[in-house]
């Protein structure tokens, strides 16, 4: 298993699929979807945002993720995907154990895509305002 470094990877997977957890995001992304024909290793990426608290906070949050991570089975990750780990703030306090129960069902229930954007156009025009009537006094 490697791990994803680049941006570009990151965003990538942030357009694929994603599982809910109290204390973390699971986003996955199938490389074969993505027109690439790769046999690599599954790969994985941690990541925390500022507004989950100061640096160590985050620090400790992110070698959490990476624990659960190393002990959980590789055979319930699927080849050829990437997955990105979002940390939580209830990463800090959640029971370590019951994390490990979330990323394990994260990783065995199915995920719902997420889609960017507003949605399909339907007739390839988009509505604008009403016209505006002008009220002239009698």
């Amino acid at each position: 298993m490697d791990r994803l470094r680049q941006r570009a990877d990151f965003l990538a997977v942030a357009n694929g699929a994603r599982a809910n957890s109290p204390a973390f995001v699971l986003q996955s992304l199938d490389r074969r979807s993505l027109g690439r024909d790769d046999s690599g290793p599954i790969r994985i990426g941690f990541t925390v945002t500022k507004k989950n608290g100061n640096a160590p906070e985050r620090n400790r949050i992110r070698r959490r993720l990476r624990e659960l991570v190393k002990r959980l089975d590789p055979v319930s990750m699927q080849p050829h995907h990437d997955y990105v780990l979002v940390g939580r703030r209830d990463a800090l306090s959640r029971d370590f154990t019951t994390m490990l129960d979330d990323l394990r069902m994260a990783f065995t229930k199915p995920v719902r895509h997420t889609h960017k954007g507003r949605g399909p156009k339907i007739d390839g025009s988009r509505p604008g305002p009403a016209p505006a009537t002008s009220r002239k006094p009698d």
